[in-house]
């Protein structure tokens, strides 16, 4: 079986890099569809060609959620709740670019006997280890020996 991670066992500072990701048109009609946002500027060619960005991009919420689910080479944390973010969005993703995000912990704090709260920094680089998303995660977490 695969250990899992506790608070105890994550450290202010600990930095680790996820699998990559290539992000394909098949995901952003995929996410248009789920989300319901058909803004041209993702899902038209002709149109998106006439913006700053000259062809189309992938919804900024897309690569967020991307973020949000790619995995680190760690073992998994114990996460009991996703309490909240604050996020940027500093560059357009486009159609073929290969993201990945480097994770560093910048905070926690015990709660109770059986929870504590991480605050995780996530930067989302595209191929050429440009930023194109980042912020924080605020996470509640389970803590060893905890019921």
């Amino acid at each position: 079986m695969e250990k899992t991670l506790y608070f105890e066992d994550l450290e202010i500072g600990q930095t680790v890099t996820s699998a990559r990701r290539t992000i394909t048109e098949a995901d952003i009609v995929t996410f248009a569809g789920m989300s319901g946002d058909f803004n041209p500027l993702h899902v038209d060619e002709e149109f998106a060609k006439t913006t700053l960005f000259g062809k189309r991009i992938a919804h900024g919420l897309l690569g967020l959620s991307i973020a949000s689910g790619l995995q680190a080479p760690t073992p998994p944390t114990l996460v009991m709740a996703f309490m909240g973010l604050e996020w940027k969005f500093t560059k357009p993703i486009f159609i073929g670019d290969t993201i990945h995000y480097v994770n560093t912990i910048k905070s926690k704090r015990e709660l109770k006997e059986d929870r504590g709260i991480v605050i995780m920094e996530r930067t989302l680089l595209n191929q050429n280890e440009e930023t194109v998303q980042k912020g924080t995660f605020t996470l509640l977490v389970k803590r060893r020996g905890a019921k």
